[in-house]
């Protein structure tokens, strides 16, 4: 595996939503032993961009930025001020990366997430349509922030639009942009995926950021994830990019609904955290 893949966390495994004072949670993340903090963004004017980035300084840690994009942020909708309102969500966002020095903006942002529907092909075809036209014009936007962006599918459950690696590659083929990048989530991908390496193999190159639980977001290594699948995908692809937890608290009741966590997946979401990381370091480095 190349050296160069680096390790970190998703701040939604603690707290939502990430707001300046979640920078309290750097100390802890950078003394488990990882390289960096995932942020997701719910709400940008809770998110003051240089106090963060001091933070992270001061920790010996680096950022990369995940979008949260719900009901009132939606490509495919009829209702073009959801359109409207997505692009000034991540023309935030984008600004956000730039201060933070990230040089991606990664989530699920064709559609709302939880649109999950059985409609006419007709119209699958209408949305499809739309969400190509208007990442086109997202992929525009962030080549004025000297941009990526990289699309998450996401299982059946919570998008009917793009769940495995080939929906992805296909929307990324139809947007036809150079920075049109690729997330995969190991959680959608044991529920949609046929083979873990194959589907890591199909993406190749235009894979730029990894985030990874266990099937019933749980601690990686203890559930029934094939890691070495995994392992042996990143590897065919020689891929240096990040390998992120991303799970969450059911602590916090409106998030934890959303994603459907009734119960705790570990002792303490500090012990995920560290238990995930060993046995990521275990597998991956």
């Amino acid at each position: 595996m190349n050296d160069k893949i680096q390790f970190g966390v998703s701040t939604w495994l603690w707290q939502s939503p990430f707001t300046s004072e979640s920078v309290s949670l750097f100390p802890k993340i950078k003394k488990m032993g990882f390289d960096i903090v995932e942020i997701p963004v719910e709400m940008p004017s809770k998110i003051d961009g240089k106090l963060v980035k001091k933070a992270l300084d001061d920790n010996g840690l680096r950022a990369t930025v995940c979008g949260a994009f719900g009901p009132t942020k939606d490509l495919t909708a009829d209702d073009t001020a959801l359109h409207k309102n997505c692009f000034d969500y991540v023309a935030d966002c984008f600004a956000l990366c730039n201060l933070l020095e990230i040089d991606f903006l990664a989530g699920p942002m064709y559609s709302a997430v939880g649109k999950a529907r059985m409609v006419s092909q007709e119209q699958r075809k209408v949305e499809w349509g739309r969400a190509v036209g208007n990442l086109y014009r997202v992929c525009e936007m962030a080549q004025t922030y000297g941009l990526s962006i990289a699309l998450e599918p996401l299982n059946r459950f919570e998008s009917d639009l793009v769940n495995t690696a080939k929906d992805v590659m296909r929307l990324i083929h139809d947007i036809n942009q150079p920075n049109a990048k690729v997330l995969l989530d190991g959680f959608h991908m044991t529920i949609e995926e046929g083979n873990i390496r194959e589907a890591i193999q199909l993406v190749g190159d235009k894979l730029i950021h990894l985030q990874v639980s266990e099937n019933h977001r749980g601690i990686p290594g203890t559930g029934l994830t094939p890691w070495s699948d995994f392992k042996k995908g990143l590897d065919d692809i020689a891929y240096t990019g990040a390998v992120v937890i991303e799970s969450f608290t059911p602590e916090i009741e409106e998030l934890a609904g959303a994603v459907c966590i009734w119960k705790n997946l570990a002792e303490s979401q500090d012990r995920f955290a560290s238990e995930g990381i060993h046995f990521l370091k275990q597998t991956f480095a």
